[in-house]
Order: structure tokens, then sequence, then C-alpha cells
């Protein structure tokens, strides 16, 4: 079994991706966790929280893999909480960066329309810009493979299809 996280800031395209992938190529994805605690708790979030989504998310994946799917996609992962960590509150706990790691990262750019969605927080160029970086420092800081996945929708199915399906065959 392939893991592949899709990771970058908010509103890059990321959840959207995971369930085409799962209709059009039967590909399984672990939902954001994160987003059922803040539709739930709402979204004024101190670390503990962080904390929390972390191992709910540690929870989902774990249950996914037991399936042994051949790809296993993740909307999201603790590195990505990791990004959260500091760019709410200034650093990150070891504990967010101690989970197993995807075999493959897929970073979407924020350079796509932003839209709000009653969860998302940085929708102003300069704090998602601030974001967008602070993602990709997590996947460098962790050492693990990336890929950028950047451009309009259609270009990002491509890229993201094209680096899974790359995965797959051993690439």
């Amino acid at each position: 079994m392939k893991t592949v996280c899709f990771h970058g800031a908010e509103s890059t395209g990321k959840s959207v991706l995971c369930e085409h992938f799962l209709v059009e190529r039967g590909w399984p994805y672990v939902p954001e966790y994160g987003r059922t605690y803040t539709e739930e708790r709402g979204v004024d979030l101190t670390m503990a929280d962080l904390l929390v989504i972390a191992r709910g998310q540690a929870r989902l994946n774990r249950h996914a893999m037991e399936a042994a799917p051949p790809v296993l996609l993740l909307d999201t992962d603790q590195l990505m909480t990791a990004a959260w960590a500091q760019m709410l509150f200034g650093h990150v706990p070891d504990e967010l960066l101690g989970y197993p790691k995807a075999d493959l990262y897929l970073l979407f750019e924020a350079d796509v329309p932003w839209r709000e969605d009653g969860t998302r927080f940085f929708g102003e160029d300069e704090a998602r810009a601030r974001f967008a970086a602070l993602a990709e420092e997590m996947l460098v800081r962790a050492g693990v493979p990336f890929i950028r996945i950047a451009g309009a929708w259609h270009a990002r199915e491509a890229q993201a299809a094209a680096a899974i399906e790359a995965l797959l065959a051993g690439a």
C-alpha cells in the first residue's frame, strides 16, 4: 500500500480532488478530521485542540489503512497540523512531527482563488502566502518527498494523477 498526502494552504483543491479521485479512479481517501472538529466546536482553536485534531486524524488514517488498498489518499496529516501550530501559535510541538509519514506529499500551491466555507482562516493574500510557506517548510523540515501541484483545476488534477500513478508504478 502507498499513501499520498495532499498538503498545502486552505482552499487549494485538496478535498475536492480527493473526492474526485474516489469517484473517477476508485482511490479511497481519509477525510480531514480538523474540518469535522471545527464544524462541531468552532474555529477558536488552542494548541490543545490542534493536538486533539492530530490524534483524531491518526485514528482515521490507521482505520483506513486496515483495508490495505493499493493507494490511500490522505486529505491531510499531522505535518499540516504542524503548519497550523506554527501559524497560529508560533511553535510546533514535537508530537506533531513524530507521526508516521506518507510515501509522497503533493504540495498544492495557493495560486487559485480562495473561497470562504466557514472553517477557513487565511483568505487575505499576505496571510495565505505565509501559511503556504509554512506548509512547505514543514515538508522540508520532516525531510519527506513532495511534488508541487499548481495551476488551473484541470492542471492540478492531471499533475496529481500523474504523480500518484508514478508512485504506484514504482517510478
